[in-house]
This record gives structure tokens, C-alpha cells and sequence, in this order.
């Protein structure tokens, strides 16, 4: 890997996760059906991304989806893809280093789409993600319930809200303390909006018992921090190739803080990663712990999430800058 351009390949520290989440991992026989149809509707709906970085891009969320989805029937797998594709492209196309030399731009789009999320009537036409979003969210109400559709808008915003800050500190992550980035990581990674699609996907409604939301909420935001560092480390040497400020990243920030080189802050992230892998396990563990109920399709269902976060370490997508 690099630790920057022109700088020579650092060799990448990867976390042992499956102490805690041993393979092999469950999939859905639906992947080829879910590529090709991302593919169709990110065509249909215009989206501005170049055909080499929609193909991965296509690849790596549908074969994702079928791994955090694996029991879900095909029109539910469909659109929870769908949502996903769609937040991976609105970053790669209007967020990090992009809104990071124009972050106005980003405020912007970012304002078009909250008004969509509110339900407000748009003031001038729309652009591709905006439309997009707009059919999305038509689609998930049908099938959500009020409480579920509220949660899911509530994450969407703490993603968006998450993008705004990424472009504020792009440029120079020394600014960024570890405190501050452990709490901002999970909107920026989206894992908390794939956990609030799933129960309407798989067609489950969590209790609104104060104790049980507590456990769900701490077992989601367990599985999120997973998700960011998981994604610290496998995408560290695309990003650093591809600027040349070190990434907003576990590993710069560990670089900074404790004042360590990039070896040996990789080795770090690595067993932060599998130090919250079995935080993680640990809360999914306690959350299944009475027996079949909603909870214990909650707990099967982060687990699975997990897989899907721990499965994309080695995709095409970060080894290829």
C-alpha cells in the first residue's frame, strides 16, 4: 500500500476478525440478479457516474447486500441495494475530495436532498440524486411502518449531516481528534442507515421498550464503529494514493495522536478492530439472549451486516487506486 504518492508501498495490517465472526458467511443466491439490476437502474436514473466506477461500484454493493441480506426475498434485497448504491455514489460523486475543493457544492445538493427527506416541494428541478432519492423513499414508505421509516429518514440526515463534516476536515484530518472522529466515523460509513432498511426489509418491527432500544442502539453503534475502521484500513491505500494530505482515517489519527509511523499505526488500527469486533459480538451475543423474538432477528441481522463490512476488505475497489 502507499502512504502517499510517489512514497513507497507500506505493507497493510489487516484485523483478524474471525475469532469473533468465523466464516463461512451466508449469501443470497441473488448477486447477478442484483448487479445487473443496479446497473439498469443507475442508468434509468441518470446518475453521473462514470461506466468503470458504476460497474464496481454495482459489484461491490450488490455482492455486499447479499451478504448483510442473505434471508431477504429479492424485491426487498433490490431495493435495500438500491439505497445503499445510492449514498455510495452521492459521496463519490459530490463528497470527499470533491466537496473538499468546493464545499459549497456539496451544501448545496446536500440542501436539496433534505428537503426531499422533509417532504417539501422542490423550488427548482431536480438533479439525478435528488429524483432518485424521491422514488426511493416512495417505495420504502409503502413498505415501512412510521417508527421505521422515521428511523431510516433520521439516519439518512446523520449521513448527509456526516458528509458535510468529512468536507470540512478533508484537508487537513490533523485538525480532527480521535474522540471527535469515533463519534462522526459511523454517518460517513452509512452502516446505521443499512441497519434501519433491514427490518423493513426482512419485514420485523423492533420493541419500543426503553431497556430494548437501549440494547439495539448500542449493538447498532458497535456494529457501525466496526464498520468505519474495517473500512479505515481497507481503503487507507486508495486514499492516500490519491492525495496527497493523508486520509480523514483511523490510522492518520492514530498516527497524530500518539505520535507513531504509518506501520505501526496500521498494526494499531488492526487491533482496535478486532478489539471492537468482539465488543460487537459481545452486544449481538446479549441482544439474541432470550430466545426467537424481534430482538434475535436484530442480532442475526447486525451479525450479518458485520459479514458484509468484513467480506469488502479485499475487493477491487481499494486495491486499485
Amino acid at each position: 500500500m502507499n502512504s502517499g504518492p510517489g512514497i513507497a508501498p507500506v505493507p497493510l495490517t489487516l484485523p483478524d476478525l474471525g475469532a469473533a465472526f468465523p466464516g463461512p458467511f451466508p449469501t443470497s443466491p441473488h448477486a447477478v440478479t442484483a448487479d445487473r439490476h443496479l446497473r439498469r437502474w443507475a442508468a434509468e436514473r441518470n446518475l453521473p457516474v462514470p461506466a468503470d466506477e458504476l460497474r464496481t461500484l454495482c459489484g461491490i454493493t450488490s455482492q455486499g447486500i447479499v451478504r448483510a441480506l442473505p434471508t431477504a426475498d429479492l424485491d426487498s434485497l433490490l431495493l435495500a441495494a438500491e439505497l445503499f448504491l445510492w449514498l455510495v455514489a452521492f459521496d463519490d460523486t459530490h463528497g470527499e475530495t470533491t466537496a473538499a475543493a468546493d464545499p459549497a457544492a456539496l451544501v448545496g445538493h446536500i440542501d436539496e436532498l433534505t428537503g426531499v427527506l422533509a417532504d417539501n416541494t422542490p423550488t427548482s428541478p431536480p438533479g439525478p440524486f435528488t429524483t432518485a432519492l424521491r422514488d426511493l423513499l416512495d417505495r420504502i414508505r409503502d413498505r415501512a411502518t412510521p417508527s421505521q421509516y422515521l428511523t431510516l429518514t433520521g439516519h439518512l440526515r446523520g449521513n448527509l449531516r456526516g458528509l458535510i463534516w468529512e468536507a470540512h476536515h478533508l484537508n487537513d484530518p490533523s485538525r480532527v481528534p480521535l474522540h471527535t472522529y469515533r463519534t462522526m466515523r459511523p454517518l460517513t460509513v452509512f452502516a446505521r442507515t443499512l441497519t434501519a432498511i433491514t427490518p423493513i426489509a426482512l419485514s420485523y418491527e423492533l420493541p419500543d421498550r426503553h431497556g430494548a432500544a437501549h440494547l439495539v442502539d448500542r449493538s447498532e453503534s458497535a456494529v457501525a464503529c466496526l464498520a468505519g475502521w474495517v473500512n479505515d484500513l481497507a481503503s487507507y491505500s486508495r486514499e492516500a494514493s490519491r492525495s496527497p494530505v493523508p486520509p480523514l482515517s483511523l490510522p492518520t489519527l492514530l498516527m497524530r495522536e500518539h505520535r507513531l509511523q504509518l506501520p505501526e499505526a496500521l498494526r494499531a488500527a488492526a487491533r482496535l478492530c478486532d478489539e471492537q469486533a468482539v465488543a460487537a459480538r459481545t452486544l449481538i451475543d446479549e441482544l439474541s439472549a432470550n430466545g426467537p423474538s424481534p430482538l434475535t432477528c436484530h442480532a442475526q441481522a447486525l451479525e450479518h451486516i458485520v459479514h458484509a463490512f468484513i467480506w469488502h476488505i479485499d475487493h477491487d475497489r481499494y486495491t486499485t487506486p
